[in-house]
């Protein structure tokens, strides 16, 4: 089973990948997650993005690419895996669709969580509220001005993505705003029609 999840920040797409994770023994894998790990393990890909990073440079896709497809090539992965987080652009995922054909295998589905930005942004502040609430101490990055910020950013740059996978019959489309167990519901459903 090879999926993609789409959806903004705060959708629910960590929450669905970890129940399919331990349903289905399959990774998630998380481009922040695998280029860590590539750079750790001292990978010649690792190399190049270490350098790229030290530099404070953003990796190129060309590097993103080839560290998904090592990834891919994992013994964990031999049953499928989830990603997380990549594609992020078109240019991406019709760089994904050569890699996996490459390997002579095929995305099963593209998930994509449908939410409404207001609520989540209202969600965001909520759970900030809770957190200091509590004597808690909130995320850096877990305030509304930069939760918009990265819903923009998602808009601009990762939505184009639902158009690129509708084309190829690949995505199904959830409401991301139902409870967790609907959403899981919904989801297994459209994986038994894979």
């Amino acid at each position: 089973m090879r999926l993609i999840f789409l959806g903004p920040p705060g959708a629910g797409k960590g929450t669905q990948a970890k129940l399919l994770t331990e349903k289905y023994g399959i990774p998630q894998l998380s481009t922040g997650d695998m280029l860590r790990a590539a750079v750790a393990a001292g990978t010649d890909v690792g190399k190049r993005a270490k350098a790229v990073m030290d530099a404070g440079q953003l990796v190129s896709d060309a590097i993103v690419n080839e560290i998904v497809s090592d990834r891919i090539d994992s013994p964990d992965c031999a049953k499928g895996f989830i990603l997380d987080g990549y594609p992020r652009t078109v240019p991406q995922a019709q760089a994904l669709d050569q890699i996996l054909a490459g390997k002579g295998i095929a995305l099963d589905a593209v998930i994509e969580l449908k939410v409404d930005e207001d609520a989540l942004v209202k969600r965001m502040e909520n759970r900030v509220a809770e957190t200091i609430a509590a004597g808690g101490t909130v995320r850096s990055d877990d305030n509304p001005e930069a939760f918009k910020r990265r819903l923009t950013e998602y808009r601009e740059k990762t939505a184009p993505l639902s158009n690129y996978y509708a084309s190829t019959g690949k995505l199904q489309t959830v409401d991301g705003m139902a409870n967790v167990d609907k959403v899981t519901a919904e989801i297994g459903g459209i994986l038994e029609n894979a």
